[in-house]
């Protein structure tokens, strides 16, 4: 069965940080792709930050230079650190995986974690 379990978010001021994990099982994961999504209050779930299976990554262009996606394998974990916080960044933080080895957006992801908010206020 496979699960993936969020967390490390949390309230912070606008420059703050903070680091998300999702410890992933019932599958080998470090074959597929994961990542980090997000959903504002009202609005679509969106891609945060995406590694592949070969270790390649994808930042979107809000995030680019403060978030950072790793994982490691001994541990079957994913984490995002999130640096220079901002007010934008609010939004609940999910972790999902692909069966594929490459992907792009959340219409690629087959599993989802159940979330984990991060507010950040100014």
């Amino acid at each position: 069965q496979v699960q993936l379990v969020e967390s490390g978010g949390g309230s912070v001021q606008t420059g703050g940080s903070l680091r998300l994990s999702c410890v992933a099982s019932g599958f080998d994961y470090s074959t597929v792709c994961m990542g980090w999504f997000r959903e504002a209050q009202g609005k679509e779930r969106e891609r945060v930050a995406i590694v592949d299976s070969s270790g390649g990554t994808t930042y979107s262009e809000s995030v680019k230079g403060r978030f950072t996606i790793s994982r490691d394998e001994a541990t079957n974990t994913l984490y995002l650190e999130m640096d220079s916080l901002q007010p934008g960044d609010t939004a609940m933080y999910y972790c999902g995986a692909s069966r594929l080895k490459r992907c792009y957006s959340d219409l690629d992801i087959d599993y989802w974690g159940q979330g984990t908010q991060v507010t950040v206020s100014s």
